[in-house]
């Protein structure tokens, strides 16, 4: 071991330890082929995971809704995770858990209940999903016009390579002069953007969609953080006229952490800066994410 490079960074594949760049998977699997795999991802800052706990929680909720069932354990999962990280040495880190499912073998019917569950565990240098220089002086953003996955079709609260739509809406933002998109369900209300939870403030009063997207960790931050600030939060659908009329609008991520949106199509907030309120959650969050809030700390060796 001590005479590989973990510099690039460092996976865990069914079992096994190796470099990041020699992490791979058969082109026939199901996870690959049919995008039957989910995942999560918990960040590394100022030394610490981030809410780890959470994020396996919620892995092992969605493993569960899809019929997957890897040999590790919740535990075991926690262990892969700190050995990949500091075998990779980064203090501030993006770290991705899938679960996949293989082909299933010949001699069975071919039919996913016979299709092994394991896992695939992988650590980067720390991601910005928007760059430092985009956060400050706030995203630009339109809302798509693809609609995003009924829930009906596929649950939104597991998390999911199910990207179409979502890459859809990023491709028509670029087109427009944008950084993202946010998309609408069949009825018309927000849900949520290519890898992150929406928020729009009307009032003082922080409001986020109660259905349609994933049930963000770091959106359980804002809550937790308006509750601390004595902001009022509410969950309910947003209409596409509230949110094009909203006096503020933000996005949280693992990969970010709250990042504040200056520009939804043609109308400009908050003279194209982020807001107050927006402003105050962001500096909150990180604040107190480097005093110790809903920390793990990771002896690096």
């Amino acid at each position: 071991m001590s005479d590989l490079d973990w510099s690039s960074g460092a996976a865990y594949v069914d079992g096994q330890y190796m470099p990041l760049k020699d992490a791979k998977i058969p082109v026939t699997e199901w996870g690959y082929r049919r995008s039957d795999v989910t995942y999560d991802v918990v960040g590394v800052y100022y030394g610490a995971f981030f809410r780890l706990d959470d994020h396996v929680k919620r892995f092992r909720a969605s493993m569960e809704k899809l019929r997957m069932k890897p040999e590790e354990s919740d535990d075991q999962i926690k262990e892969i995770l700190t050995e990949i990280v500091t075998r990779s040495g980064y203090r501030e880190a993006y770290v991705a858990m899938d679960c996949l499912r293989s082909r299933p073998p010949r001699g069975v019917p071919l039919h996913p209940a016979y299709g092994r569950s394991y896992l695939i565990c992988h650590v980067l240098p720390w991601v910005w999903v928007f760059t430092p220089e985009q956060q400050e002086r706030g995203v630009h953003a339109i809302i798509g016009t693809p609609e995003r996955i009924a829930p009906e079709s596929f649950d939104p609260t597991i998390k999911n390579f199910h990207w179409g739509d979502l890459t859809r809406g990023n491709f028509e933002a670029h087109e427009q002069g944008a950084e993202t998109a946010i998309l609408l369900d069949r009825y018309g209300h927000v849900t949520e953007g290519p890898g992150y939870n929406v928020f729009a403030v009307f009032d003082g009063k922080v409001v986020t969609p109660r259905s349609g997207a994933l049930e963000g960790i770091t959106r359980k931050s804002v809550i937790e953080l308006c509750q601390m600030l004595r902001l009022e939060c509410e969950l309910r659908d947003i209409t596409r006229d509230e949110f094009e009329n909203a006096d503020e609008i933000f996005c949280s991520t693992t990969a970010g952490g709250i990042m504040p949106i200056s520009k939804l199509g043609s109308r400009i907030l908050g003279n194209g800066r982020p807001g107050p309120i927006s402003t105050l959650l962001k500096d909150t969050f990180w604040e107190k994410r480097k005093q110790g809030w809903h920390a793990t700390p990771i002896a690096y060796e």
